[in-house]
C-alpha cells in the first residue's frame, strides 16, 4: 500500500506540473537564462541543504561533466563541495553565511545561482540570494508550493505544487534534468537535434 500510494502521489504532483502552462513557460525561461549565461562565458552555481545539497551537486555534475552525451564541460559547481571551507566559515562566521561567502568568491555579474529550498525559508539560502542580488547574479529558485521567503526574491522560481518534502525534491531533480537536457542540446546540438 505504501509503495503504490507513494508512486501515485509522485505522479499526481508531476501531472499538476504538466498541466500548468505558466510553470512550463518558466522552466523554458530558466533553460534560456542558463544557455545565454554559458554562451557569454558565465557559470551556473547551485546551493541547497541536505537532500537539496545532494541535488545541487548532482545537477552541477551533469553540467560540468556530461548529461546525455560526450561534449565539452560547462562551468558549474555546487557551493558546498569544499568541506573545509564550509566547516571553517560555519565555525568562524555562521552557517547562515556559508553560501553567501562562497558565492562572493566564485560568482560574478551575469552568472546564475540556482537556489534549492523545499520550504523557501532556509536562512543560508536566503543570504546567498541576497548576496547574488548585490553581485548582479541572476537567481533561479527551486522550492515548494508557497515559495516561502524566496518567492519574491528570485528572478525565476519553480514552485512545485506540493507541501511534501519528498515529492518536492523528486520534482526538483526532474526539472533539473530537463534543464540539463535543454542546455546540452542547445549548446552542443547533435545531428538528431537538428532534424
Amino acid at each position: 500500500m505504501i509503495i503504490r500510494n507513494t508512486i501515485s502521489a509522485s505522479i499526481a504532483v508531476k501531472q499538476q506540473m504538466l498541466a500548468d502552462e505558466q510553470l512550463i513557460k518558466r522552466i523554458e525561461e530558466m533553460a534560456s537564462l542558463c544557455i545565454s549565461t554559458f554562451r557569454t562565458g558565465g557559470k551556473v552555481l547551485f546551493c541547497g541543504n541536505g537532500g537539496s545539497a545532494a541535488d545541487a551537486q548532482h545537477l552541477s555534475a551533469e553540467l560540468s561533466g556530461r548529461f546525455r552525451y560526450d561534449r565539452p564541460p560547462l562551468f558549474s559547481e555546487a557551493l558546498h563541495v569544499n568541506s573545509s571551507f564550509v566547516t571553517a566559515v560555519a565555525n568562524d562566521y555562521s552557517f547562515e553565511k556559508v553560501y553567501a561567502r562562497m558565492l562572493t568568491a566564485m560568482g560574478k555579474e551575469g552568472d546564475v545561482l540556482v537556489a534549492l529550498s523545499t520550504s523557501g525559508n532556509s536562512a543560508n539560502i536566503l543570504h546567498a540570494i541576497s548576496q547574488a542580488r548585490l553581485l548582479k547574479i541572476n537567481v533561479i529558485g527551486f522550492t515548494g508550493k508557497t515559495g516561502g521567503s524566496m518567492a519574491d526574491q528570485c528572478d525565476l522560481i519553480l514552485n512545485v505544487p506540493s507541501d511534501d518534502t519528498a515529492r518536492i525534491q523528486e520534482a526538483h531533480i526532474m526539472v533539473g534534468h530537463i534543464l540539463c537536457d535543454l542546455i546540452e542540446r542547445s549548446l552542443f546540438p547533435q545531428e538528431s537535434d537538428l532534424l
